[in-house]
């Protein structure tokens, strides 16, 4: 599923002018009027957002501006959204809760204003495709009428949520015999509201040794056809064992809790 952009977001969005933003297609140009910038975006802190099959998504966009008269506090306004379609739609597309925001001023030119937003997995985010990066608009006005409407103002991006488990047998075990460390690595699925397996990815079978503090990596190791992962290894030591994933450009990486093993 995803959200129209017409008539609703223009209602919320009041007298804004987010023609450049809701217009599908190719990268639009900016439209704007005098010396306004917008200087800095920050989507969720700087961090990516992870979703996963269920729980709904909130988080924040930071848009700060300057002019020399000053920026126009309620007249900020961001959205975010992933592919436009022809008739003004979109697959993937989030407006904050509350237009005006939460403004700071920082001196008499510069003014954060910061919107909470929400993603839902069953509702926004349509399917799969819609994992990675995503684009973030803004509208921004100063006190002296100023504007300017910034179609391609920040990237962010949106991730499906990963889980990875390990089990490390037999334990204990005799010093220098062989175990087997077996896992399963799934990720979110967001066309089924699943956790299904992820195929073919490699993750890294790492050791920590007991009263030490730094995992090392032993090998690498792909996962089969329906995410599974199984090695063997020397167990050589009492200590921790664990899977580790790195990420990809649309599931985010992960480390597995540790299994401790008892050399005899």
């Amino acid at each position: 599923m995803h959200h129209r952009t017409t008539a609703a977001a223009i209602a919320i969005a009041g007298a804004l002018a987010l023609s450049a933003l809701t217009a599908p297609g190719t990268a639009q140009a900016d439209v704007s009027s005098g010396d306004i910038k917008i200087t800095k975006v920050v989507v969720n802190g700087g961090k990516n957002i992870v979703l996963g099959t269920t729980d709904v998504k909130t988080f924040t966009i930071a848009v700060t501006a300057t002019d020399n008269s000053g920026i126009k506090v309620g007249n900020t306004y961001p959205i975010m959204w992933h592919t436009p379609l022809p008739g003004g739609d979109y697959y993937g597309l989030t407006i904050p809760d509350n237009v005006a925001g939460t403004c700071v001023r920082q001196s008499l030119t510069t003014t954060t204003c910061t919107h909470t937003l929400t993603l839902q997995p069953r509702i926004d985010l349509r399917d799969n495709t819609t994992a990675g990066a995503w684009t973030v608009g803004s509208h921004v006005q100063a006190n002296d009428g100023d504007y300017l409407t910034k179609d391609r103002a920040a990237k962010a991006k949106v991730l499906r949520n990963s889980r990875l488990t390990v089990n490390a047998a037999p334990e204990p075990v005799k010093k220098n015999k062989t175990i087997t460390v077996t896992g399963v690595l799934t990720r979110a699925d967001w066309a089924t509201y699943k956790y299904g397996g992820y195929t073919k990815q490699p993750v890294k079978l790492q050791f920590k040794k007991k009263g030490t503090s730094t995992y090392k990596t032993l090998k690498t190791v792909k996962t089969d056809s329906k995410g599974k992962l199984r090695t063997t290894t020397k167990a050589t030591a009492d200590g921790y064992f664990r899977y580790s994933f790195a990420g990809t450009s649309t599931t985010t990486a992960v480390a597995s809790t540790a299994d401790y093993v008892d050399v005899k």
